[in-house]
């Protein structure tokens, strides 16, 4: 095991302080620095990302951390979608087909804390209100300035972990070192944050439930919090007939709440009183080639593959990237080793997540409400049933799969489609699946067995 005197991890989020409780336990000395406030004793901003979605994925890092009976108490489940059209009845479309494939709704903030309190019961020295402003060139010492009293200093280590975000300063350096290179996508869309009240303690909608407005070029979603509250997520395109600059007045505010989401009528109100006051926040991909500076840094998370949340992965694979990271820490061997390794192991799965994301951003705002989905989803489900060891839908293999990689769930969903696709053309006149013709398509096309892909951390 690469073992020196100190390691530093920058960014206190969530990724960071999982990584520096996972180093710590292997008995590093570890100082997590963040430019913020103790998120214990600091109110967080409203309307940034409030809520999200944790699954399968992460919660085996939070296990291997022994972190996760903390964390559990602060979910709310979510076992499918409800639907809500413009008018008519909502539909529930089930996330997976077993009891256990359950997506959670978790607070940001309160994971936070525990992250960090689990961080610092395990012996990491907490450092915020310092920003980091990188590292110092020729050296693994990093360079920070303390926000109360402006002092500079210089931070000595014997290698740097980068987990501050899409922004990241060490990141910076790094391209500078002209260790790495950065390729920004910004999305044409942005989001803002409402919460949606309860009424005397009852929840305005099903709480077990993610609900969507899916409206083709725009969507709102909203996610159940343990007070019986919602958060509301409006993604809009910044400009156009329907977006964000077309709603620069009260009275297009309001025609637009009436129009497109009618049966949220009697909270109108509240929801646009916080649309007027919560900021509008950003959203893009970050494409990163060059993760690590030898021995001396290395990204993860966002500083590494930040990518747009509409398949709620984010943190999860910030999370498994912490895991796949101390998994090599206890294989052995000098840092520079481990982080390229990392990089071979992480950086195609990132890719494959960032892609399988914005194509989810299409699927939850159009593709939710068209018949050809639905039908071809009930199929996935029954192939599922059928051919268990090889066919899984790709949203479960994302979601509910951890021993499958991204990098794998992305190509065996591509196979899948295919295969569906065909089928669901060869339908008899009554609508009928030729299933010898799905044995056949099966077999010859998925000939590995689900799970063994070498890529995939099985923790």
């Amino acid at each position: 095991m690469p073992r020196g005197r100190h390691v530093a991890v920058v960014g206190a989020g969530l990724a960071g302080p999982l990584m520096a409780l996972l180093l710590a336990q292997r008995g590093f000395a570890v100082t997590l620095i963040e430019r913020r406030a103790d998120p214990r004793r600091d109110v967080a901003q409203a309307g940034r990302s409030i809520n999200l979605a944790l699954s399968a994925r992460g919660i085996r890092p939070l296990e291997r951390a022994g972190v996760f009976t903390n964390v559990e108490p602060l979910l709310m489940p979510m076992r499918a979608r409800s639907v809500h059209p413009q008018s008519g009845s909502c539909s529930l479309q089930p996330y997976g087909q077993r009891p256990e494939e359950v997506n959670y709704s978790v607070g940001r903030a309160a994971l936070n804390r525990v992250l960090v309190t689990a961080a610092e019961r395990a012996g990491v020295m907490l450092r915020f209100e310092h920003r980091c402003l990188g590292l110092v060139p020729e050296s693994c010492a990093v360079q920070c300035v303390e926000a109360r009293s402006g002092r500079a200093f210089e931070l000595d280590c014997e290698t740097v972990i980068a987990a501050d975000g899409a922004g990241s300063a060490v990141r910076a350096r790094m391209v500078a070192a002209g260790a790495c290179t950065v390729r920004a996508a910004p999305l044409d869309h942005d989001y803002k944050e409402m919460t949606l009240p309860a009424i005397a303690g009852t929840p305005a909608l099903e709480p077990g439930v993610l609900h969507i407005w899916p409206r083709g070029g725009f969507m709102l979603i909203a996610l159940p919090n343990p007070d019986g509250t919602f958060t509301l997520t409006l993604f809009l395109p910044r400009t156009g007939e329907s977006s964000f600059a077309a709603l620069a007045d009260d009275l297009a505010l309001r025609a637009f709440f009436k129009a497109q989401f009618p049966d949220l009528e009697p909270y109108h109100a509240a929801l646009i009183e916080d649309f007027r006051h919560n900021p509008q926040g950003q959203l893009g991909t970050v494409y990163v080639r060059g993760w690590h500076l030898e021995g001396r840094a290395v990204l993860l998370g966002d500083a590494a593959h930040a990518i747009v949340p509409f398949h709620g992965q984010g943190m999860n694979a910030a999370f498994e990237d912490c895991a796949v990271l101390d998994a090599l820490l206890e294989r052995g061997g000098r840092w520079a080793a481990v982080y390229a390794e990392f990089e071979r192991l992480r950086r195609p799965s990132a890719a494959a997540i960032a892609r399988m994301a914005l194509e989810n951003y299409a699927e939850m705002r159009a593709s939710v409400r068209e018949a050809d989905f639905q039908r071809r989803k009930r199929l996935a489900f029954e192939l599922e049933r059928r051919f268990p060891e090889r066919f899984i839908p790709r949203y479960s293999m994302v979601m509910f799969h951890p021993e499958i990689s991204y990098r794998d769930a992305q190509r065996r969903g591509a196979i899948q489609a295919s295969i569906i696709e065909q089928l669901d053309r060869a339908r008899t006149a009554e609508g009928g699946i030729d299933y010898a013709l799905a044995d056949r398509l099966v077999r010859a096309r998925l000939p590995v067995p689900i799970g063994r892909d070498p890529d995939a951390w099985t923790g």
